[in-house]
Parts: C-alpha cells; structure tokens; sequence
C-alpha cells in the first residue's frame, strides 16, 4: 500500500513530457535480458494492468502482423473492444497500439508515458531498459484504462523472453511461420528458434502452430504444448480447398465453410485458416458468429504486406525482410500474370540478405537498389552487389524510392512494379506519399 502511495505521488509530481523524446530516451534494444525480471517489476510497480485483460498471443516469424489484424477485425465485427499491440510502427508511433482500429491519440499516450516515467525515474534499472519494454507497459496501462474486452499482442522478438510474455493466461496463443531471422539472438537453428517462440505457450492455454512449417519446428512447439498441458491445432491443409488467388486476394473453402482474403497471396490463406482454427478453438467463450468470422478476415489488410499503391499501372509494396517473407512474396508474383517486374529494393544490414534475395530474384527481371531509410539499411551499392553475385540484375538506383517506383510505372505501365525488401522502407515510402 505505501509503495502504490509513492507511484501515485510521483505521478502525480511528474511535469507534463513530450511523450516520444522520453520514449527514444531509451535505447533500442536495452540490455540484454536473461529473463522477464525487468519488465515485471516495472509492471509491477505500475500495479500490473495486463492482469486484468484478456489475451490473445501471437508470436511467428513472419506471418503475426496479418494474423494479428485479421484476429482484431473479427472481433471488432463481433462486437468486442478490441485493443491491438503490434511492431514496428508504419506510419507513426501511435499506429502500433490501436483500440477498434484507432490509434492511441497523443494525450492518452503523453499520458501513460508520464505515468511509466514516475516509475522508472525511481527505478534501479532505469538505464537499461528498451524502448519496446517502456512501449509494451504504455500499451498495457492503455488497454486496462479502455476496459478493453479483448486484446491482440504481438510479440516484438521471438516469444520466450519478450516483454509482452509477462501475460499469464492468455486465451488462446497462435504461433506463425517459423523460419530463420534474428539468429544472433534467437538462436542458429530452427529448433532453437521454435523453442523461443514455443515460450509464449502457457499451461492449459490452447495454441494454434500454423501449417506449412517445417518438422523440427512442429517437433519443437508440440514438445512445449505437451510440457504446458496446451492443447495444440495445427490446420489441416487437407481441408483446405482454394477458389482463387492472386495479388489483389483470394477466395477459400476451409472445413466446408467459404472464406476470403483482400491481402494477396496464398500465404495469407494459411494465416487466415490460424484465425478460422484459433477462434474455433476459443469459440466456447467469446461466442464469435460464423458469419463475423467471414466478415471480419474479408476486412483485414495491412500496411506493407502485399499493399496494391496502384492498380493500373500495378505497384506493390511489400515489407518481407528474411528468406521466408520474400519466398511468400515469390510466390505472389510467381501467380501474377503481368509482365516484366522491376523492384525498388532496400534491405538491412542485419538480415540474411543473400539468402532472401535468391528467394525472389526468379521473379525480378531487374532491382534498384536504395539506401537511407534506416540507419540499419544495407548501402544500394553493396545490396546491388549482393543481388548481382546471386543471379540477379541490379543498379544502384539514382532517385529515393518513391521517386525511382513512379519512373518505373511510368516506363512499365503494363507490368508490376515493386518496392521491397523492409517495413522500415515500407514507413519511409508510405510516409512520403501522406505528405504528398
């Protein structure tokens, strides 16, 4: 009791801030941590809002950003309040924590920032933690305020020792894609990287793995299932009958009932067969209609994942960054019936470059290479080398991005046209275009 009389008084005594200067206070990445000490404490001290919300966990490769969205439009269309927590931000900070679609307007936000700084201003560990441990407990304090009835977390990096992980019972808990990225810190092989993202498991909190991933990474997560008495739904592929799919969506029959995706891509079809399975699952307790089920993964579209910029001349804007996110976007192009395809492609430095670009290039008859949109961005002139030595054509582009993709519709109207390769070149360009 006194100690919640402090935090109230510090509150309290906290002048008004600018709620982003003290979030980009923090670093990056933070320390790095052994285990979830840091963020419960901070949450404890902020008197753990999290505890009074329900949850639904997605962690994954790739694959969680759209999963996450589909599973907010149906239960927005079900009638819930829905909270969202996602990473990165697209087009600014606020987009990334949203209540039934809407971002966090700026004075709820400078307001949770002011009480998370009372907390870590008196805090031990005040130096070392990451801007995504002070986002998450922003978000936390956010929802819990909003009495939301239903809240989509994503994880920020793998799954085990995320901050978000601090959620004791969530309702039901979805794992995506797994496939290699951030190997530094997740791990060098698919197990190990399964492993951490099979920690979001939580005991007797069903789990949906998504189809199409590899055995050792269903070995894995099933190991953890069993360990958790977790009930675990891996979606029949077999039961899986598709109408048509192309760039601009598809049509399904899942289980003998008729779906449709506006993301295109056949990959979006095994992420929304997660949404169908993952509340079929729930489905005793939230009591979500059929036909809101339909409704909602209908509704569901995502910035920078297959984004149509323009139809005729088509231009696409895509923000796969690792060798399973460009093979997804293969196989969208491969399906594309529009020909040639030019690419405005930026990459980061950090990310297995070589490997993702082998994935595409079939379907590339020629790349632009950019820089300047992160100051994790590979530079165009190493990316234009790496493309070339694996097969592909590529040149430094002359112009930034945005410019480069409106010469290439201009020159390819009849083709498809692309910018590629990051979310944060995704942010740079789509941020662009709201100026304009």
């Amino acid at each position: 009791m006194y100690k919640r009389q402090v935090v109230i008084e510090l509150i309290e005594n906290t002048k008004d801030i600018d709620e982003l200067e003290f979030i980009n206070s923090f670093s990056h990445s933070g320390k790095p941590v052994k285990d979830l000490s840091r963020i419960k404490a901070l949450l404890s001290d902020l008197g753990d809002p999290q505890d009074s919300l329900k949850f639904v966990h997605i962690a994954g490769t790739n694959g969680k950003g759209s999963m996450a969205q589909m599973f907010s439009e149906v239960f927005q269309c079900a009638g819930l309040k829905t909270g969202l927590f996602t990473s990165p931000y697209i087009i600014s900070y606020t987009d990334r924590i949203k209540i039934n679609g809407i971002d966090i307007p700026k004075p709820a936000l400078a307001k949770m920032a002011k009480r998370v700084k009372a907390v870590t201003d008196m805090h031990c560990d005040r130096e070392n933690f990451s801007q995504f441990e002070i986002t998450t407990a922003i978000a936390f304090l956010y929802f819990a305020e909003e009495n939301c009835d239903i809240v989509v977390l994503e994880t920020g990096l793998g799954g085990l020792l995320d901050s978000t992980n601090v959620i004791k019972t969530p309702v039901l808990t979805v794992i995506g894609s797994v496939d290699f990225d951030h190997t530094a810190i997740l791990g060098d092989t698919l197990e190990k990287i399964a492993y951490q993202k099979a920690g979001i498991i939580k005991p007797h909190c069903p789990c949906v793995l998504s189809a199409g991933n590899d055995m050792k990474v269903i070995r894995t997560v099933r190991e953890q299932a069993v360990k958790n008495l977790s009930q675990l739904v891996i979606p029949d592929i077999n039961q899986l009958k598709l109408i048509s799919c192309d760039v601009f969506g598809s049509k399904f029959e899942f289980k003998g009932q008729h779906y449709e995706v506006t993301m295109g891509g056949a990959h979006q079809v095994l992420n929304a067969m997660s949404v169908i399975s993952g509340i079929r699952l729930v489905n005793d307790t939230l009591k979500i209609p059929q036909d809101k089920i339909f409704e909602g993964i209908k509704k569901a579209q995502l910035q920078g994942r297959v984004q149509i910029l323009s139809r005729e001349p088509l231009l696409i804007l895509d923000g796969a960054h690792n060798p399973d996110g460009l093979s997804a976007l293969a196989g969208v192009l491969e399906h594309c019936e529009k020909h040639p395809c030019y690419a405005v492609m930026g990459m980061c430095r950090d990310k297995n470059i070589t490997e993702a670009v082998k994935k595409i290039i079939p379907y590339v008859d020629k790349f632009y290479t950019v820089d300047g949109f992160s100051d994790r961005a590979e530079t165009a002139s190493d990316l234009a080398d790496i493309i070339t030595n694996a097969g592909g054509r590529a040149e430094q582009s002359p112009k930034p991005a945005l410019e480069m993709a409106r010469q290439l519709i201009n020159e390819n109207p009849h083709g498809v046209n692309l910018i590629c390769g990051s979310l944060f070149l995704c942010a740079q360009v789509l941020n662009e275009m709201k100026d304009i």
